[in-house]
């Protein structure tokens, strides 16, 4: 029981630690696009890596509590459903990641395929609610294709540029080891 209640508490900790970074370097900005969309400082990462690192569940949680802060935080709604696609779905999609916690380089795949399935929200949500933003000669559902990957794309490739750099690889290795000091998954490298 007293390890349950501990391994509960890491979870809550280390879940609140990453959304608290991810939120904060949302606030940053590399990139803007016009109508909704940016490019941060890698606050997607630090969504789905609660997933790798506790599963699905867990990451799926916080992903949506992340799309939710979002929201509170500034977000643009035009209707209930795009609501729903663009905040609690589309972050929730991050925690993906979790399916992906004990694989060889299930960090990096989890990561892109968190992302993918935020991109797909994004990409419905566009096509639907904003197709009339599109540009001259482009249909609804390829403008929200390109559009969405013009932000997404970028820093899901930025934040694997940075995943491989091996002293970063090392510092979550080292994070993971701390998370489940006498958990056997912390055997898993990433």
């Amino acid at each position: 029981m007293k390890n349950e209640v501990s391994s509960n508490v890491k979870v809550l900790v280390f879940s609140a630690i990453a959304l608290s970074l991810a939120f904060v370097l949302d606030k940053f900005a590399v990139f803007k696009m016009p109508f909704g969309g940016e490019v941060t400082l890698f606050s997607m990462f630090f969504v789905a890596i609660i997933g790798y690192w506790f599963g699905p569940v867990q990451g799926v949680i916080a992903g949506v509590t992340f799309g939710f802060l979002k929201l509170v935080d500034g977000g643009y709604v035009v209707h209930p459903a795009q609501l729903i696609l663009d905040y609690p779905l589309a972050y929730g999609m991050l925690g993906l990641s979790g399916l992906f916690k004990n694989k060889k380089n299930g960090l990096y795949i989890g990561f892109v395929v968190g992302c993918f399935g935020r991109y797909v929200c994004s990409f419905f949500s566009g096509a639907i609610f904003f197709g009339s933003y599109a540009w001259e000669g482009w249909g609804a559902f390829s403008y929200s294709a390109v559009y969405n990957m013009m932000y997404i794309g970028p820093e899901i490739i930025l934040t694997l540029l940075v995943l491989s750099i091996p002293q970063v690889r090392m510092a979550l290795d080292q994070v993971r080891k701390i998370i489940f000091t006498s958990d056997e998954s912390s055997n898993v490298s990433i």
